[in-house]
């Protein structure tokens, strides 16, 4: 009687139930091989390999030798926040107030919070497929809905306004999500694209979020910011991957004027504030802007050794790589299931990489996700892995 009652208290809610990162797994299998003593060549979890620069990890040392790291305020150190500020002057050449910035526990706290402070429970949210799976997994667990809209070649895999004013036609829509480069697949949308998708979702009171943590790993051509193009955008950031900071979890977003107090109570109530330490280290983090991009030099040399050996490979589809550190390529001439390519290929070549469901429930069964933020010699050593894995598949 009593374990009974203990097992209906302690049933989980509805909104928990949502689907895990599969990404996770993936790094999970592959520790099991590794534990066994197997060498696999990680190519599944979006993190850089290289170090956060010298500069941050100095500073962090020099406030962990000072002993005593209090709470900051809750929208941030406001140092961080002007450096952040600079920082688009710098690099887009626009002035942003400080005062509009918000410093969150990696770009995860971004979203959460640009959720809460802009939809209620029901609100339906378009993102694109294939995209980030935490994007849907936090809208559905904030009661939100996610509205799927497929991408494809005729729209360079992106949101356009036409499949977004569609989707808002058939039911409206309270807002859109887009990155640019973007997760799994590294395209990037032009200037003129973002901004022609932010016009028409302004034009329909649709609210436009930008998730720009890419930024600065842009190969084709330069990342366009929507802070340039409108002060109405949310635009979320984050030190996690141009500035190789991903387990600092220290992040930001660029509001609204109207937004800022919302988010600062919700930021002030969930968190109290962003780890001191982090903030610390993220602004000093910008001093070492030679270390990162020597770190992107290495990115591109691994995006050319991959865009060379894959095809040759076999595995000649891939969706444009302009920016990020992913290729996602269409595995479909091998597998019409890519979880179970992806295992196979981790238990028999070794290589770690995502299956395209965790990305896409629409197509993704066709397509892996590799991320190339390794070494230059793991990237040669994959790809000679999976070319000879592929000719025992089909010899």
């Amino acid at each position: 009687m009593m374990l009974e009652k203990a097992r209906r208290l302690i049933t989980p809610s509805g909104r928990s139930a949502v689907p895990p990162f599969m990404v996770m797994d993936v790094m999970a299998a592959a520790g099991r091989i590794e534990a066994a003593g197997g060498h696999v060549v990680h190519m599944e979890v979006g993190q850089p390999a290289a170090s956060a620069p010298a500069s941050a990890i100095a500073a962090a040392q020099a406030a962990l030798a000072v002993g005593r790291l209090d709470y900051t305020e809750a929208l941030g150190i406001p140092s961080l926040r002007a450096r952040i500020a600079r920082h688009y002057a710098e690099r887009y050449a626009i002035e942003i107030d400080p005062a509009r910035i918000v410093v969150t526990t990696g770009s995860s706290a971004g979203f959460i919070m640009a959720f809460l402070a802009l939809f209620d429970p029901g609100d339906r949210v378009a993102v694109a497929a294939p995209g980030y799976p935490p994007y849907r997994h936090i809208l559905t667990a904030l009661g939100c809905q996610p509205v799927l809209i497929e991408t494809t070649q005729a729209s360079r895999w992106a949101i356009t306004p036409d499949l977004l004013i569609a989707a808002h036609r058939r039911t409206p829509l309270k807002g859109v999500l887009v990155a640019s480069p973007a997760n799994p697949t590294g395209t990037m949308m032009t200037a003129e694209a973002i901004g022609n998708l932010l016009r028409a979702a302004e034009g329909e009171a649709i609210r436009f979020i930008s998730d720009e943590i890419y930024h600065g790993l842009d190969y084709a051509f330069a990342a366009e910011t929507a802070a340039r193009l409108s002060d109405d955008a949310v635009v979320i950031n984050s030190f996690s991957k141009y500035f190789c900071m991903t387990g600092w979890r220290v992040g930001w977003m660029v509001l609204p004027e109207a937004l800022v107090r919302p988010v600062e109570r919700l930021q002030g109530n969930l968190a109290i504030s962003v780890p001191t330490l982090s903030q610390i280290a993220a602004q000093a983090a910008f001093d070492g802007r030679a270390e990162v991009e020597a770190v992107k030099h290495i990115y591109e040399a691994n995006r050319l050794a991959l865009l060379a050996g894959l095809p040759a490979a076999g595995l000649g589809r891939i969706l444009p790589v302009d920016g990020a550190f992913y290729l996602y390529a269409d595995v479909s001439r091998f597998s019409s299931d890519s979880f179970a390519f992806a295992k196979q290929m981790l238990e028999d070549a070794h290589v770690a990489a995502t299956p395209g469901v965790d990305f896409d429930p629409i197509n993704g069964n066709r397509f892996v996700r590799f991320c190339y933020a390794g070494s230059t010699a793991d990237m040669h050593e994959a790809v000679a892995r999976i070319a000879n894995w592929l000719a025992a598949k089909t010899g």
